[in-house]
C-alpha cells in the first residue's frame, strides 16, 4: 500500500514535468535563445583553445644558422648548477649525475608553406642527469627538468606528433642529445644538422670530459 502510494505521487509529478515541457517546447522563443547560448558558449570555448594553440607556439624559436644555445656546468657539491643560454634568455637548473641528456622538439614546414618561406622552429623540452653506477640512478630522481611547458595541456607539436598529422604541410621530429659527461666549467654548444640535434664541446673542460669518458 505505501509503495503503491509513492508511485502514484511519483507518476503525478511526472505527468506534471510532461505538462510544463509540452507547454515550454511550444513557445519557440527558448529554443532559438538555447541555441543562441550554446553556440555562444561553444565559440568561447574554441577561442580559449586557439588562444592556447597561439601561447604554446609562441614558445618555439626560429632555427637559425647559428648555435641554438650553449650549456654549461658548474659543480656545486654533489651537484652541478646548469646554465642554458638560448639567445638572451638565460635559465639556470641543478642537475644530478655524471651524464646529461637533453630532448627537444622540430617543426619543419613542407611543401606551400616552405615555398611561402616559414622557417622551421624548435623547442628544447627537458634536460636530464643520470649516474653510470645503475644503483646510484635507482636512488637518484628520475623527473627530467622542464625546460618548456604547454598550457593547460594544449600541446599542438605532441597531438601531431602522436597522431602522425602532417597535412602535408608541416612535420613534427623529436630531438635528442644522447648523454654526454658533465665537468666542472664544461661548455657545450648546441646545433641542429640533417641528422639532429648535435652538442659539441666549447672548451677545454668539456673535451677533456670526453676524452676521459670515451
Amino acid at each position: 500500500m505505501q509503495y503503491g502510494a509513492l508511485a502514484w505521487a511519483f507518476a503525478l509529478f511526472s505527468l506534471l514535468a510532461i505538462g510544463l515541457a509540452a507547454r515550454l517546447l511550444i513557445n519557440r522563443k527558448w529554443f532559438l535563445a538555447w541555441l543562441r547560448g550554446t553556440v555562444g558558449l561553444l565559440l568561447l570555448v574554441a577561442a580559449a583553445g586557439i588562444a592556447g594553440v597561439a601561447y604554446d607556439l609562441y614558445s618555439y624559436r626560429t632555427v637559425g644558422a647559428k648555435p641554438l644555445a650553449t650549456i654549461s656546468f658548474k659543480a656545486v657539491g654533489p651537484l652541478y648548477q646548469v646554465m642554458v643560454l638560448e639567445g638572451a634568455e638565460e635559465r639556470q637548473f641543478s642537475l644530478e649525475g655524471e651524464l646529461w641528456q637533453l630532448q627537444g622538439r622540430l617543426w619543419q614546414w613542407r611543401g606551400l608553406a616552405q615555398m611561402l618561406g616559414l622557417r622551421d622552429g624548435y623547442r628544447l623540452q627537458a634536460l636530464q642527469g643520470r649516474y653510470l653506477s645503475i644503483e646510484q640512478q635507482n636512488q637518484a630522481p628520475a623527473q627530467p627538468v622542464a625546460l618548456a611547458r604547454s598550457p593547460y595541456g594544449i600541446d599542438l607539436w605532441q597531438w601531431l606528433h602522436d597522431g602522425s598529422h602532417s597535412l602535408f604541410v608541416f612535420e613534427t621530429k623529436a630531438l635528442q642529445v644522447n648523454f654526454l659527461p658533465m665537468a666542472n666549467d664544461a661548455v657545450y654548444t648546441l646545433s641542429l644538422t640533417p641528422t639532429g640535434l648535435l652538442a659539441e664541446p666549447l672548451n677545454q673542460a668539456a673535451q677533456q670530459a670526453l676524452q676521459e669518458w670515451h
